[in-house]
């Protein structure tokens, strides 16, 4: 890392930086916001400013001046854009072009008239009227109203149309009338309900349901192709691509959303640290996020936490609470206080990009944790697995098993082992299938669990505390049957996974257990699956390639044991010996007997060449 970084801590932290949107604040050594940056990629975007030496001074000043980094992580791209806009807002960033106008992002705005108009501003007034947006890519704003004005005739004059206008008959119809722009809202010839109609389909446009808009376009795009107007229908397509890439409503910023506080929370029953996340919404735009990090001492839960969350943010940040948006109702006296527990919409939107954050640094600290005090990292882990697997003990030794064949033959199974939620590769077993006639999982998974735990308490070895089967409840079945055989059903906890979902079966249950896919639990016990296939598939192969040099070389006069190895040990296949050059061939088994080979081998081919030139003579 280069020389600006002179902070470890520093260094550490962009390491750990995700490859997600979002948002990447600087700090000075007195704790100022010097620098605020959107990123589509937080972690390729400020890896770059300390990678390299930059030719601007001011960049260079920049990177001298940091002590101190945070970041937020969004949804998309557009909502990066969006908080770094409002951000640099409220913090007047000292390194940062700042909007001297205080020009922001365009909305579109459907009016509150008796006849709306539908058109781009930058001005929000609170007069009862809808904004949409906002739009990063003003050329999609654009192309949006561009279309919406082909589907629906909307007025566009900015006469006060009311019903006492209308009473006096004061309306003159305009050129946007005639060529079929409007449909006569100053006069009256369309009723404000219908009007209104169409303004109802708008808004449903506005809001992202495109469906209605996107089926116009392609049809007319075949339209105009159909009568070889290729260059109009280029135009249409391109307005099809512009329609497919647009939002119309930003998480971070909101119209409908104004001034909140949101807390997130991440963590379950069987975590030990908690994590909650606290955005300020201020004039419908996020301009502050923090993360606090909660151990539990008790049983407390998420509701008692985010009590402890809030009044600690009351009082370091002096933050009054109106209205709260929460996961859950919090634990806390605060009568004056509005909770919202939102399940869909705009709120809901907020609440998920504070989880979002509050589940980011949770995955930073597990990193830090495993860098610096990987012990304890491994006890969290092992943890959180006797509690997803109802286990009574740490599983501190885990075996997985996976069968292998193709349409039956040479069928195999394989045992992979982790010690300590690690690969312990010296103890991995293979295993040929003796008793089981044809492809028959099931059957195989009795035999090589039987074998394996026969012997194992035959030569007085420890028995694992947890046994994962790859497969769901047939294989998991037959791995209850096993066990319970030999006497140790309900000694050993057996689980099966199943491919598909990602399913974790437990004897017994009809239902299977979806884990997180970010729980430690699923990536530990796909990693154990993962290397038993691996594992099985590789002795597999091993073995098919076997089988195939030795039945054809067995056929070979002169070619004995201690050969065939040898040749199988160097090319793996007949197809690889055969045409292997006969001086590599003796350099292993001498000139003769190399000889001999090569014939044997080549001797199909051979003969029949000989015939074909025979019969062409």
């Amino acid at each position: 890392m280069p020389k600006h970084l002179k902070s470890e801590a520093l260094r550490e932290k962009i390491s750990f930086l995700p490859d997600t949107p979002g948002v990447y604040i600087y700090y000075d050594a007195e704790g100022n916001v010097i620098y605020v940056g959107k990123a589509k990629n937080l972690k390729r975007r400020v890896s770059s400013y300390f990678n390299r030496t930059h030719d601007v001074l001011r960049t260079n000043i920049l990177l001298r001046n940091i002590a101190d980094m945070k970041y937020i992580v969004v949804p998309t791209e557009q909502d990066a854009l969006n908080l770094e806009n409002s951000m640099i807002k409220e913090y007047k960033p000292r390194y940062n072009v700042l909007l001297k106008d205080d020009k922001s992002y365009p909305w579109i705005v459907v009016t509150n008239e008796l006849y709306p108009r539908v058109f781009l501003t930058r001005q929000h007034i609170r007069d009862g009227s809808k904004y949409y947006g906002p739009y990063t890519n003003t050329a999609v704003a654009k192309t949006v109203l561009e279309l919406i004005r082909a589907l629906y005739p909307l007025r566009t004059c900015r006469i006060p149309i009311t019903p006492d206008y209308l009473r006096k008959g004061r309306g003159r119809l305009c050129l946007q009338y005639h060529i079929k722009r409007c449909n006569g809202c100053c006069t009256g010839l369309v009723s404000p309900e219908e009007y209104q109609a169409n303004i109802a389909n708008i808004k449903q446009i506005l809001r992202g349901e495109t469906g209605q808009l996107m089926t116009y376009l392609r049809d007319e795009m075949a339209r105009l192709a159909g009568e070889l107007k290729f260059e109009e229908a280029e135009e249409l397509k391109q307005q099809y691509r512009l329609l497919e890439n647009y939002q119309s409503r930003s998480v971070i910023v909101s119209q409908t959303v104004q001034d909140v506080d949101v807390f997130g929370i991440d963590g379950d029953a069987a975590d030990t640290d908690i994590y909650v996340n606290y955005m300020h919404v201020r004039h419908g735009a996020v301009v502050r996020s923090v993360t606090l990090r909660y151990k539990r001492s008790l049983e407390e839960d998420h509701a008692q936490i985010l009590g402890y969350a809030m009044s600690e943010i009351a009082g370091s940040l002096g933050v009054e609470y109106d209205e709260v948006i929460v996961p859950v109702i919090p634990e806390v006296e605060m009568p004056q206080v509005s909770f919202t527990v939102p399940r869909r919409g705009d709120k809901a939107k907020l609440l998920e990009v504070s989880q979002r954050n509050a589940r980011q640094n949770r995955i930073d600290d597990l990193k830090h944790m495993a860098k610096h005090d990987p012990e304890q990292r491994t006890e969290q882990i092992l943890e959180r697995m006797k509690a997803d697997f109802r286990l009574t003990e740490l599983p501190r030794h885990i075996e997985c098993f996976d069968n292998s064949n193709i349409q039956g033959t040479n069928p195999v199974a394989s045992c992979v082992v982790f010690r300590d939620a690690k690969p312990s590769k010296r103890d991995y077993r293979h295993f040929n299938i003796k008793t089981v006639e044809g492809p028959d999982d099931f059957a195989s998974m009795r035999e090589v669990l039987t074998r394996r735990y026969t012997r194992l308490m035959e030569e007085g070895e420890e028995l694992p505390q947890l046994v994962v089967v790859d497969g769901g409840k047939g294989q998991l079945s037959a791995a209850v049957e096993a066990l319970d055989s030999i006497g140790l059903r309900g000694t050993i906890a057996v689980v099966g996974i199943a491919k598909r979902l990602e399913e974790i079966y437990f004897p017994g249950d009809s239902a299977p257990l979806y884990i997180d896919k970010h729980s430690d639990s699923l990536r530990i016990v796909q990693h154990l699956r993962d290397e038993a296939h691996r594992f099985g598939i590789t002795h597999h192969r091993n073995r098919r390639s076997k089988n195939a040099i030795v039945s054809e070389l067995d056929e070979i006069k002169g070619i004995g044991d201690k050969t065939k190895a040898t040749l199988l040990q160097h090319f793996k296949s007949v197809k690889r010996l055969r045409e292997a050059p006969l001086d590599e061939v003796a350099a292993l088994v001498g000139k003769a007997r190399a000889t001999l080979l090569m014939n044997a081998l080549n001797k199909p081919q051979d003969t029949e060449n000989e015939d074909s030139n025979t019969t062409s003579n």
